[in-house]
């Protein structure tokens, strides 16, 4: 299953587009943190139900879920998906697939050999192709293939609808060798990266007019050259049929049939359940209910402990009971009607987890990692020292525990963004950032003009960072100044009533504290649970509601009055997070008698009649020319992004330690990266990169510097989060034309400190890679790297030939 924070179509072809701040960060200890040898950091197993091909029956059927239907078969389209990229693979020939250790390996089925073979005057690449590589409509795949390939993707031909052109434009010739299966491939500047170009590999019939290329090839591959041919694509049943090849020269394909079918993530246990799926991605919750339904395979008939109705005490039962035949009939009726509606529940909850049984659940860490983007364009996150203070106030390895340690995964922090533990290269780079620690992110955060009294100071004209924030003219200074100083001359009038009223009453304060203390923890809890059910509608803002009760007045100038923000935290310590930040708790969680109010803590979604703060009063957020430092928390509201939630409440909780709050935003799948990370609306956001092998090439645009356009804004290509520089650039230019393997790592490595420096992206860890597989199946499941060998996938019991398995039979 594909999950939201992945950019949609980002297999090894979209990891490139372009975008911001100017410079090269000084920072003298990166040169340090950059050298060195590898890590021998080792990548969690592939987890497959190996089985030698001799043990697997030939024929039957196996269907395999996929969130949606294709958009394209054209892999070099802006909209392919990870459906694409799945049914393509068992279609069209791959030279150079990953393997288990995330490295390009060299496919034989198509390839005798491929080697540069010369470097001067210029960078010359020979492939011998397979003798028996044939297109499935017999002609042999030849140099034809890859010159019409090399001028659809070169970028020359507008009239080509491409998404990216990346090596290709790099090719100065392409000719043919002694005969049609050597092809001789010259580049105008050295690529490093020339392994990643040909794959997947299209027929000339495809490629070589720009009708077949943009439009042909969406719907149909007429011709192709794998294991399995497409049969048929159904968009009535949500189906793509894939048929044995016959005119496949490699192993043979064990299976007669293999189905792709669309299952959204929600639908996934019923399909899995029903038979109407073999194999799919999962969600936690569904690989726990599979674990269940196979430890409960003994329980000899006996209710479940878990599910519908689990949570009944006999009390309740028996009150339930009693009311279903009592003399009351209008309550009787309505116990009778739910109590049949349990029972309904609880047989079909008891029949899905029997279904269940059939399944295993294979786990590995998937080729991806999630990062917390932190956009630099505007904001108080164009200053490069509030970004560093965020990344070093978090706490990787407990956010990593989050995720992967309820699964049984290793939870340990990722330490590169070019790089995956296990691959060649992966060196922890993270050291150029510096590790997590609370007073350096203060500190930090100091020194950029954020203070604890902030808020409540008047604007002035000062830098944050390299920007400069402009302020009004000279006389709006003088009249600030003026009613600054009447109003200091009120408050130091006041401060003397209040000293003179002060010992009356403070007797009075200390026998009430313990019981104002009691009825504002009573309230806070209240305050908790209402926050917890408002976050599932997204952000709730005081004053907002048409609920009475006027805000405090701000007290800078003539500005109107702030709402407070409450902000999205775990429900256990709403209470206490809201009032800390409406000043009612001290540092150490005590209510100050002083400032208590009636009504419990203003602005926590506060009830009628309850007046919220200002954020000037707010103790533990810092604050700048009268404005609170708090960001803008994008996050996905699907049912698929409940771990990417868990991950955002850790984390604003984390940055609330700090002073930094933060207004988290829930928003639809389907528009979380149109219309909030591309086009920029956030300042923090959770999603994911998926690896590669090929980092020269594919993390360029994700970290590349952003130029302007001729509109004035961005061109920002993948960077989403805006920040990057010069020397970056340079050092993914230099690595892409680097031939010597061991350089162009050593190269990734200094770029990847300099990433980290830039604190732009944060990553946090590798995804966990989750897939139900029925037990018969064998060589399918959680492949980690590397890429599945669709020929080998079967059943080692043999079902019907060509019927689908189906476990209500």
């Amino acid at each position: 299953m594909s999950h939201v924070g992945v950019p949609r179509g980002t297999v090894r072809k979209r990891r490139s587009l372009a975008l911001l701040t100017t410079g090269v960060l000084t920072i003298p200890v990166l040169a340090g943190c950059s050298s060195g040898g590898e890590e021998t950091a080792r990548g969690v197993p592939q987890d497959i139900a190996p089985a030698a091909r001799e043990t697997v029956a030939d024929g039957s059927t196996a269907t395999w879920a996929v969130d949606a239907l294709p958009a394209t078969f054209n892999a070099f389209q802006a909209d392919a998906d990870s459906a694409t990229t799945r049914i393509t693979g068992a279609l069209l020939p791959t030279l150079f697939p990953m393997d288990r250790t995330g490295q390009p390996k060299l496919n034989p089925d198509y390839l005798e050999s491929a080697k540069v073979i010369e470097r001067e005057p210029r960078q010359v690449v020979l492939y011998k192709l397979n003798q028996q590589a044939v297109w499935s409509d017999g002609r042999e795949v030849g140099a034809p293939d890859f010159v019409a390939q090399w001028r659809a993707l070169r970028g020359k031909d507008s009239a080509f609808w491409t998404a990216r052109n990346s090596g290709y434009e790099r090719i100065e010739k392409i000719e043919r060798g002694a005969d049609d299966l050597q092809v001789r491939v010259t580049f105008s500047k050295p690529y490093a990266d020339w392994r990643s170009l040909f794959s997947p590999l299209y027929p000339k019939e495809i490629t070589g007019s720009p009708d077949a290329f943009n439009d042909g090839a969406r719907t149909a591959l007429k011709t192709t050259a794998g294991p399995f041919v497409l049969k048929s694509m159904s968009k009535s049943e949500g189906t793509v049929t894939l048929a044995r090849n016959p005119r496949w020269w490699g192993d043979k394909a064990k299976l007669d049939t293999l189905v792709f079918r669309a299952v959204a993530a929600k639908d996934r246990t019923q399909a899995l359940s029903d038979g109407t799926v073999d194999i799919a991605d999962i969600d936690a919750a569904t690989a726990d209910r599979i674990t269940l339904a196979r430890r409960d395979r003994g329980s000899n008939g006996q209710p479940l402990n878990h599910g519908p109705g689990s949570e009944i005490t006999p009390a309740q039962a028996l009150r339930s009971w009693a009311q279903a035949h009592g003399s009351d009939e209008d309550a009787a009726e309505i116990a009778q009607a739910a109590r049949e509606k349990n029972r309904k529940a609880v047989v079909a909850y008891a029949t899905e987890q029997k279904a269940l049984r059939d399944f295993a659940v294979r786990k590995s860490l998937e080729p991806a990692y999630t990062q917390l983007a932190l956009n630099g364009e505007s904001g108080p996150l164009a200053d490069d020292r509030v970004r560093r203070a965020v990344a070093r106030a978090l706490d990787r390895q407990e956010l990593a525990q989050t995720v992967l340690g309820p699964l049984g995964l290793p939870a340990k922090p990722l330490g590169s963004h070019l790089a995956l533990a296990g691959q060649p290269g992966y060196k922890d780079g993270s050291g150029a950032l510096g590790e997590q620690n609370t007073k350096e992110a203060q500190a930090l955060l100091a020194d950029a003009g954020w203070t604890r009294g902030g808020a409540a100071e008047p604007p002035k004209d000062t830098k944050a960072g390299s920007e400069a924030e402009k302020k009004g003219g000279k006389d709006d200074e003088a009249e600030a100044e003026k009613k600054t100083a009447g109003e200091a001359e009120e408050d130091k009038d006041a401060k003397s009533e209040k000293t003179e009223k002060s010992d009356k009453d403070g007797k009075k304060a200390e026998e009430d504290s313990t019981e104002d203390s009691a009825a504002e923890r009573k309230k806070a809890d209240q305050d908790s649970e209402d926050s917890a059910a408002s976050r599932d509608e997204g952000l709730y803002i005081v004053g907002d509601d048409n609920k009475p009760g006027a805000p405090a007045p701000a007290t800078v100038g003539s500005a109107s009055a702030v709402h407070v923000l409450a902000p999205a935290r775990t429900a256990a310590a709403q209470g206490t997070v809201l009032l800390r930040q409406a000043g009612v708790l001290g540092e150490g969680g005590a209510v100050a008698a002083t400032d208590k109010q009636p009504g419990g803590a203003a602005g926590a979604y506060a009830p009628v009649g309850t007046a919220a703060p200002a954020p000037a009063a707010a103790k533990g957020q810092l604050g700048k020319d009268g404005k609170t430092l708090t960001l803008r928390f994008v996050l996905p509201s699907g049912p698929g992004s409940q771990s990417l939630r868990s991950v955002g409440d850790k984390i604003a909780a984390m940055l609330e330690k700090i002073g930094v709050g933060t207004e988290i935003t829930k928003v639809p799948d389907e528009s979380y990266f149109k219309d909030h990370i591309a086009s920029g609306a956030y300042d923090l956001a959770l999603y994911s990169w998926p690896a590669t092998a090929y980092p020269a090439t594919d993390g360029r645009p994700i970290y590349a510097k952003p130029e302007p356009a001729t509109d004035g804004s961005l061109l920002v290509e993948q960077n989403y989060t805006r920040v990057g520089t010069d020397h970056i650039d340079q050092l993914f230019d230099k690595a892409a034309g680097e031939l010597d393997e061991k350089a162009a790592r050593e190269l990734m490595k200094q770029a990847d400190a300099r990433i980290w420096a830039a604190a732009g992206s944060i990553p946090l860890f590798q995804r966990p890679q989750l897939v139900a597989v029925d037990k018969k199946l064998a060589n399918v499941g959680a492949f980690g790297f590397a890429a599945p060998r669709y020929q080998d996938i079967g059943f080692k019991t043999r079902q019907a030939a060509g019927s689908p398995a189906d476990r209500k039979k």
